[in-house]
């Protein structure tokens, strides 16, 4: 396998049937310290992800106020 031009790398078909992986499914890269592991993302981790997203836009003031929000108080 070879890392083409811009750094793209194509998963071979077996590994992304028997792993689920299909166009649009997200990845990490890991970095083990003598290589690198490639894992799908789980749905929680999307999940924590955007709401990490959502905290860093300063949508909410606080952690409190976001508590406060989404309680509807």
């Amino acid at each position: 396998m070879k890392v083409g031009a811009r750094g793209r790398v194509t998963i071979p078909k077996e590994l992304r049937d028997r792993y689920g992986i299909r166009g649009g499914t997200d990845v990490d890269f890991i970095d083990n310290g003598n290589g690198i592991r490639i894992v799908k993302r789980s749905e929680g981790a999307k999940r924590v992800s955007t709401i990490r997203g959502i905290a860093k836009s300063g949508q909410w003031g606080s952690v409190d106020e976001y508590i406060e929000d989404i309680r509807g108080r």
